[in-house]
């Protein structure tokens, strides 16, 4: 029997800040060596990138094959000086565990390799987990590369489950059945300087470019769908370079996020933003990256099982969100049916991060149940 809460103590207390490891991983495979998991440690490393170790462990083989994906990387911490304790220390004070990683998501991988303990003889079919050290940055070696050599393996999944933080303010809020695409432009508009004196003599690139950002704002791009909120086009960044206040700029740029539902793809938003920029504003130079398409697994086996097992267990019967930025299940999508339900996120990514003792072993009971029951009811799915 494992301790969720010791657990999440001791990964805390691994400062494992993107691409750093400082032994978390090794927390978690002896963990689940004493489980009696077969593991694989996975480096990963790609020129112009961090060097990633990932781990892939593995019980059972025969049966439906149930996948805990998760990442023990967080975010920087800020200045230590404004926590109440150390980012890293794992305390335990006013009934919760404090320190970076403890709500995203050290404690959900925590609450689940405890599951896999309290399943016992519930556990049939084959359990895994898929453990990377790069979610929170760059994902370029991580979960994808995993998930790549896990197919080629023979370890594909039949369906997984993501422990990110899902729930607002209490277990039992929200599970994720999908999430928003994620589209950045870098825009730049060439022109001529000039004196602000004489404008007939120049071509001022950011007035250009306050034409084109305003007719990329100046309609929304949808009014949500099914399972989805409305996709939104937010400016991030406008720069000019320019101290001066009597010359006109001869160039300008500016960067845009678009967080898409399932009415677009990453394609049809580039031609889009190009067409309706350039018609406003004139020609113009673009770099995009599509982080993520949408993705949606629609309630059926999977969403069912996860919702019922939260329902039995928090009390309470889970909305099934869309809503949140990106995550690697946008990775594993494309593998086996994905669902996500983890902590509460409250405070991640902020000072004083921290989960409550009793949310672990809320946590622990719900994968426990998802666990015991993922076998009986993927075979009759």
């Amino acid at each position: 029997m494992i301790d969720p809460i010791a657990l999440t103590q001791a990964l805390v207390r691994c400062p494992s800040v993107t691409p750093a490891d400082d032994g978390a991983l090794d927390v978690v495979q002896t963990a689940l060596d004493g489980l009696g998991f077969t593991c694989w440690r996975l480096p990963f490393e790609q020129e112009g990138h961090a060097r990633i170790d990932n781990l892939f462990a593995r019980r059972g083989g025969d049966g439906p094959h149930l996948c805990f994906a998760g990442h023990t990387d967080v975010v920087p911490p800020g200045d230590p000086a404004d926590w109440r304790f150390g980012p890293f220390s794992g305390q335990i004070a006013d009934d919760a565990v404090w320190g970076r990683g403890a709500a995203d998501m050290k404690g959900a991988i925590a609450a689940f390799i405890a599951a896999i303990g309290r399943a016992g003889d519930g556990l049939r079919g084959s359990v895994s987990l898929l453990i990377t050290g790069d979610e929170e940055a760059e994902a370029v070696n991580g979960t994808a590369k995993v998930l790549a050599w896990m197919c080629q393996a023979g370890h594909r999944p039949d369906a997984c489950v993501v422990g990110e933080p899902t729930n607002p303010e209490a277990l039992g809020d929200a599970i994720k059945i999908g999430r928003r695409g994620s589209l950045n432009a870098w825009i730049t508009v060439t022109g001529r300087q000039g004196h602000t004196a004489y404008p007939y003599a120049a071509d001022n690139a950011a007035n250009r470019m306050v034409r084109g950002l305003a007719a990329l704002v100046a309609q929304p791009l949808d009014a949500g769908s099914a399972h989805f909120e409305p996709s939104n086009l937010e400016i991030a960044t406008v720069d000019v370079g320019n101290p001066a206040t009597n010359v006109i700029p001869a160039r300008a740029t500016a960067t845009v996020n678009i967080r898409f539902n399932d009415h677009h793809s990453g394609d049809g938003l580039i031609a889009w933003l190009q067409q309706t920029f350039q018609k406003a504003a004139g020609p113009a130079e673009f770099r995009f990256r599509i982080s993520a398409e949408s993705f949606l697994t629609p309630p059926g086996p999977l969403p069912d099982l996860v919702t019922d097992a939260v329902t039995a267990t928090a009390g309470r019967r889970p909305a099934l969100s869309t809503s949140g930025g990106t995550s690697d299940a946008r990775f594993i999508k494309d593998v086996c049916p994905v669902v996500e339900y983890g902590a509460v996120n409250r405070t991640i990514h902020q000072v004083n991060e921290h989960a409550r003792c009793a949310d672990l072993a809320g946590l622990t009971d719900t994968y426990t149940t998802i666990i015991s029951r993922f076998a009986r009811r993927w075979g009759t799915a």
